[in-house]
């Protein structure tokens, strides 16, 4: 089976600098960031049989792993434009 990875460095590597600064200096998008790796972690431990649950638990995960990453995305843009 073949994992995915959706790290946010994964994710939006266009965005290093922005996702290391802002995890550094920005308390709300740290916990976010936090709380996303740790969502991600537990689903990856799923798909890998590491963790048994059931599909709905799983695509919950999911559902909350992308708004996490949605919210950050959007912390990520919204820095962007105060640094141009």
């Amino acid at each position: 089976m073949n994992i995915q990875k959706h790290d946010l460095h994964h994710e939006f590597p266009e965005y290093t600098d922005e996702i290391r600064t802002l995890k550094m200096n920005n308390n709300h998008f740290a916990k976010i960031f936090k709380q996303y790796h740790e969502l991600d972690h537990e689903v990856i431990r799923i798909e890998e049989g590491v963790e048994n649950t059931s599909d709905d638990y799983l695509e919950e995960l999911k559902k909350q792993r992308l708004h996490y990453k949605d919210e950050l995305f959007l912390m990520i843009k919204k820095y962007q434009a105060t640094k141009a």
